[in-house]
């Protein structure tokens, strides 16, 4: 079993991760399309958080926590 310290080791680069990510994205976003309404926001944040641990599994990158079975 995981320790919860073991787990946010894990985890908390990834966390970092997808913060610039989400980040990063509203500022691209922002400056070719302007200003986005809090819905676009959540909207994009939303696509970001749950597509994330996706894409890093199908990269084989995932952190020992995310590993099924």
């Amino acid at each position: 079993m995981t320790t919860t310290t073991e787990k946010v080791r894990q985890l908390a680069p990834h966390w970092g991760v997808m913060f610039a990510l989400m980040l990063a994205l509203l500022a691209v976003v922002e400056r070719f399309v302007g200003e986005m309404p809090f819905w676009g926001s959540l909207l994009l944040v939303s696509v970001v958080a749950f597509g994330y641990p996706a894409v890093v599994r199908s990269l084989g990158v995932e952190p020992a926590v995310w590993r099924r079975g």
